[in-house]
């Protein structure tokens, strides 16, 4: 059996999965929207701990591992490619000389520190998204939408089913084409792709007779969804409000605190540990009492 990917929705008893979506959207979207736009790097690493613990604490650890996993090799890439591409600066910490394409390339402290930031911002929400997607049902993401747009709606279900599909038919034609022998004809890759094309079609086809069957091709009134509120809904609403204010506070104050070009310059005023003790404590929410 196929395994999952790290950061696919497992339905669990948790405190994420089990509250209702807006106020864990306001939650995660504090982070998300400190984690994409601050430039402090005491809070970047503050908010991007805080949200692997929240991922820990709702059971989504494989999730975050795999985050933190890809966000660190993008955020290495990132300070690699700014420092080679990027020459401004007044701290030169080597002369590489002239590059094809590039020009003349000097290493300095400022490009690794600006790569450093752009670094941390995108493993911070490599994170939040993967407890995003591994703790919030994307059916209910699509129940939410429905009011609003009732047909795309129904395409994003159809494309969130239909692909793991297709995904799976390749699988099975290709082991197909192996157990064929080695007299076979090779399959290639026009091949698989004429095959591919034509299930799909196959299977679209089925599903607009079963829709146009069940009705949804028919002028109705929208479906109305009663919301069913969670036990957690009062916590993440208390929580995610307070983070929203801070992060959008920390956005204000924290333009011009940390500047990389020409020189480095950190000036943290008296609210930066605070800020970040916030979005790290933040994390703690998701935790209940009791849990293995």
């Amino acid at each position: 059996m196929k395994k999952l990917s790290p950061i696919a929705y497992v339905p669990r008893r948790e405190t994420v999965q089990t509250a209702s979506l807006a106020p864990v959207a306001v939650y995660l979207g504090a982070y998300l929207l400190v984690c994409f736009f601050s430039s402090d790097p005491l809070v970047l690493v503050a908010a991007t701990a805080g949200a692997a613990l929240a991922g820990f604490g709702c059971g989504a650890g494989r999730a975050v591992k795999f985050s933190l996993k890809l966000g660190g090799f993008l955020a290495l890439t990132m300070v690699i490619v700014n420092a080679l591409v990027t020459s401004r600066g007044a701290t030169v910490l080597a002369r590489l000389g002239d590059w094809p394409i590039l020009g003349r390339v000097d290493v300095t402290a400022e490009a690794i520190a600006a790569g450093g930031v752009i670094g941390l911002r995108a493993m911070g929400t490599m994170v939040v998204i993967g407890v995003w997607s591994a703790c919030v049902d994307p059916d209910r993401i699509l129940q939410a939408v429905h009011g609003v747009a009732r047909r795309s709606a129904l395409t994003a279900t159809l494309i969130s089913r239909l692909v793991p599909l297709a995904a799976t038919d390749y699988a099975r034609i290709g082991e197909a084409a192996a157990l064929r022998g080695p007299g076979a004809t090779p399959v290639g890759r026009g091949a698989m792709a004429h095959r591919l094309l034509a299930g799909s079609l196959d299977r679209a086809v089925d599903v607009a007779a079963t829709l146009e069957l069940r009705g949804y091709g028919m002028d109705h009134g929208p479906t109305r969804f009663r919301a069913v509120p969670s036990r957690w809904d009062r916590r993440f609403w208390l929580a995610g409000s307070i983070l929203m204010a801070t992060a959008i506070v920390e956005l204000f104050l924290g333009a011009g605190r940390f500047e990389t070009y020409p020189e480095i310059g950190y000036s943290p005023g008296f609210e930066v540990p605070l800020v970040a003790a916030a979005f790290l404590l933040g994390g703690l929410v998701t935790w209940r009492r009791g849990r293995r």
